[in-house]
């Protein structure tokens, strides 16, 4: 509208070049900020972290406006140990943490402190967090003066994200027995010694069962047994639940106290 206004005959007329006068400094304008922009626009260089046919989690935390976008953010635990802070998780199932982990929350609120009926033993704070099998394509923006790693996740096969849950102080854990060879995935039935072990590791189970039965977002769940034998209970989310993850989330062994 603003070019057909500039052309033509319209332009001999003396009111239309008052606004001719008026335009024009409009449209530098607006040049001018988005040359402003551009500059300040991150610089996109991907990179890709994490070995290629390993696990990283990403552990929520809270939020962070990207883009205009609330996208969650936390730590990202590479395969070998090594943790980046300040990590936000962009494009593909943005949303869908954020609510998994608001619902993490509430239902902490709710148990945490509670007695398990079976062992006596407390609840404890649960933690939900978001596992990649391969390299994860991250980006380093600043924000406000502050660094940030955002992950591309629509860069990710959606069939490598699998979102789970546990003690928020095994997260890491978590991810380190995911990549040690001779970990394996088990079912754990209702009738296990496990339940009655009067520490976590016996509490955590029902408490499980508790935030599924509370819950849309999470269903199910299992151990992981390392081969040391040390177990760690965890629940499983609804979404995302890729289907490289089908042996964690719906394990096909049951776990035997004497095997």
């Amino acid at each position: 509208m603003v070019l057909r206004g500039l052309g033509g005959a319209a332009s001999t007329n003396p009111h239309n070049r008052n606004k001719v006068r008026y335009v024009i400094p409009i449209v530098i304008a607006a040049f001018a900020l988005l040359a402003l922009f551009t500059i300040h626009e991150p610089t996109k260089n991907i990179q890709y972290v994490g070995s290629p046919d390993r696990y990283q989690g990403f552990v929520p935390h809270d939020t962070i406006n990207y883009n205009g976008h609330i996208d969650p953010k936390g730590d990202l635990i590479l395969d070998n140990g090594t943790v980046i802070h300040n990590a936000m998780w962009h494009g593909k199932y943005s949303d869908t943490i954020v609510q998994n982990h608001d619902k993490i929350v509430q239902l902490n609120n709710r148990f945490v402190g509670q007695t398990d009926p079976v062992n006596h033993q407390p609840y404890v704070t649960l933690q939900d967090f978001y596992v990649i099998k391969g390299q994860v394509p991250i980006m380093q923006v600043t924000i406000n003066g502050q660094t940030y790693y955002v992950i591309d996740a629509n860069k990710i096969n959606e069939a490598n994200i699998a979102g789970f849950y546990t003690y928020d102080k095994w997260v890491n854990n978590f991810v380190v027995a995911m990549n040690t060879p001779g970990t394996y995935a088990a079912g754990l039935p209702g009738n296990s010694p496990v339940f009655q072990w009067e520490n976590i590791t016996g509490a955590l189970p029902y408490q499980i069962i508790l935030y599924n039965q509370n819950s849309q977002n999470f269903a199910g769940g299992g151990l992981l047994v390392l081969p040391n034998r040390t177990i760690i209970p965890y629940g499983v989310a609804i979404n995302p639940s890729g289907i490289s993850f089908s042996n964690f989330t719906a394990p096909s062994q049951i776990y035997n106290l004497s095997s």
